[in-house]
C-alpha cells in the first residue's frame, strides 16, 4: 500500500500521449480516430435493426442519421474526454463500459492481488442463479416488461406463460385451422418439413399434462422441437457474427468461408440455446405431472436447472451482463413497490465511478481488464492506448508494465521533465 502514497516526476507526455507532444494534437488524433470507429459501429447497427424493425421512408430520411450521430458521439466524448482529463488532472477517470465490466475488473483485480479465489464454473452458477430468477418473473403476471420479456418469449414460448388470453377450445380451433390450412396447400418437400414430420412420428403417441398449455404437441415432442429451434437460432447467429471476418479473406484464403458454418462455436451456442429451453421445458412439464398443476415457482427450479446449458458456451460476460440487468429489474420493482428509495441520476454516477475503475485498470493493471475490452480500447483509439509509458508507473506495484515488457516510447528530450530511455533496437 505504500506504493501508492509514491508520485511520479513525469508529465503527461512522457506517460500518456507518447506519440506527439502537444496535449491539443493528441487530443484531436484521439478523438477522430474515435469517432470513426464509432461510426463503422453504429452505422450499421442502426441500419440492420432498421430494416429489421420495417421503418418507413420518414425514419430513414430525418431519424436515421441523427440517431448514428447522437451514438456516435457519446462514444466519441468517452474517447476525447478521457485524454482530455489525463492531461488536466494527470488521472484517469472516465471509461465507456458499464457497471458489470467495472465488476467483473474489481474481481479481476482481487484475485490477482490474492485477496479472492476463484470458484470452478462460477460463471455457470451465476447464470443458474440468474436464470432461476429471470424465469420466475417471467411467469409471474407483471413480473417482466419491455425487451426482456419479449426475449424471453421468442426464446421459451408462449407456452410458458401462465396467463393467456385464449382458452383450451380457442387453442385447439386454432390448430383445427392450420391443418386445413396444410391440407389445402401441398406440402414442399425441404430439409424443414422432413425433420418435422420425423419428430411427429416419433412423438406422435408422446404424453401431455392437462395443465400443459402447449396444445398442439405432445411433452416429448414439445421439448425436441424447442431444442431444434432455438439450436437454429443460435447456429445461425454465430454464422453471421463470422461472415465479416469471413468475407474479409474471400480473395485471399477462399478455404476459410467453410469455417463460416463449420465451426465449434457455431455448434457450441446452438447447443447452448437449444439445450437451455429444452431442459427448462422438460423440467416444467416434469413438475406439472407430479405436482399436477402449474405453478409460476416451477420456474425457478427450471430455471436453475436450464442455466447448466452454460457449459457448452461458457461466458463470464453473458452472466455479468444479464446478472446486472435482473439487479436493474429488481431494483426497479422495489422502486414500484415502495419498498426502495429513487436515486436521481443514479445510472449516471454508476456509470461514472464503472468507467473510472475499467480505465483506472486500462492503465495501471491491463492484465485485471476483459481481453475483448481492451482489444475494444485499441480500437477506439487506433493503438494508442498501447503506447502509454506504463514502464514509469510500476512505481506503484500494480504490474502496470507486466504486458509490456520491453516497449520503451520514442520521446523528444525536448518536452520531458526527465531523460527519456533510448529504445533498444535490434539488428
Amino acid at each position: 500500500m505504500a506504493a501508492l502514497s509514491k508520485s511520479i516526476p513525469h508529465n503527461c507526455y512522457e506517460i500518456g500521449h507518447t506519440w506527439h507532444p502537444s496535449c491539443r494534437v493528441s487530443f484531436l488524433q484521439v478523438t477522430w480516430g474515435a469517432l470513426e470507429e464509432s461510426l463503422k459501429i453504429y452505422a450499421p447497427l442502426y441500419l440492420i435493426a432498421a430494416i429489421l424493425r420495417k421503418r418507413k421512408l420518414d425514419y430513414y430520411l430525418y431519424k436515421l442519421l441523427p440517431e448514428i450521430l447522437q451514438s456516435a458521439s457519446f462514444l466519441t466524448a468517452n474517447g476525447a474526454l478521457y485524454i482530455t482529463f489525463f492531461c488536466t488532472l494527470r488521472r484517469g477517470l472516465l471509461t465507456i463500459y458499464m457497471a458489470n465490466l467495472a465488476t467483473e475488473t474489481l474481481f479481476r483485480m482481487g484475485v490477482a492481488r490474492g485477496a479472492i479465489t476463484t470458484l470452478r464454473n462460477g460463471e455457470v452458477l451465476l447464470f443458474c442463479i440468474t436464470a432461476a430468477m429471470y424465469m420466475f418473473f417471467f411467469r409471474c403476471k407483471d413480473g417482466l416488461k419491455g425487451f426482456t420479456f419479449s426475449a424471453l418469449r421468442f426464446i421459451v414460448g408462449k407456452e410458458e406463460i401462465p396467463t393467456h388470453s385464449y382458452s383450451p377450445e380457442a387453442a385447439y380451433a386454432k390448430v383445427e385451422q392450420k391443418r386445413e390450412k396444410h391440407e389445402e396447400k401441398p406440402r414442399r418437400m425441404n430439409i424443414i418439413s422432413l425433420v418435422r414430420k420425423l419428430v411427429n412420428l416419433i412423438c406422435k403417441h408422446g404424453p401431455r399434462h392437462r395443465c400443459c398449455k402447449h396444445y398442439e404437441d405432445n411433452c416429448i415432442s414439445y421439448c425436441i422441437k424447442g431444442f431444434i429451434r432455438m439450436f437454429s437460432v443460435g447456429y445461425l447467429i454465430q454464422c453471421c457474427l463470422r461472415i465479416p471476418s469471413a468475407f474479409r479473406h474471400l480473395f485471399t484464403k477462399p478455404s476459410r468461408l467453410l469455417s463460416l458454418f463449420y465451426n465449434k462455436e457455431n455448434f457450441q451456442l446452438g447447443a447452448f440455446l437449444g439445450s437451455f429451453v429444452s431442459i427448462y421445458k422438460g423440467t416444467s412439464c416434469f413438475l406439472r405431472w407430479i405436482r399436477n398443476l402449474d405453478d409460476e415457482l416451477h420456474a425457478i427450479i427450471a430455471g436453475f436447472l436450464a442455466g447448466i446449458s452454460m457449459m457448452f458456451y461458457k461466458s463470464t460476460t453473458i452472466s455479468m451482463y444479464l446478472a446486472s440487468k435482473l439487479v436493474e429489474t429488481m431494483y426497479f420493482k422495489g422502486i414500484e413497490a415502495g419498498k426502495v428509495p429513487y436515486f436521481p441520476h443514479a445510472d449516471t454516477i454508476i456509470y461514472s465511478i464503472s468507467t473510472a475503475i475499467c480505465f483506472q485498470a486500462a492503465v495501471m493493471e491491463v492484465q485485471t481488464l476483459r481481453p475483448s475490452y481492451w482489444k475494444f480500447l485499441l480500437r477506439l483509439t487506433k493503438g494508442r492506448f498501447a503506447v502509454m509509458n506504463r514502464k514509469a508507473l510500476d512505481v506503484f506495484g500494480t504490474g502496470a508494465s507486466k504486458h509490456f515488457q520491453g516497449f520503451v516510447p520514442r520521446l523528444d528530450p525536448r518536452y520531458t521533465v526527465v531523460k527519456p530511455e533510448l529504445p533498444i533496437e535490434f539488428s
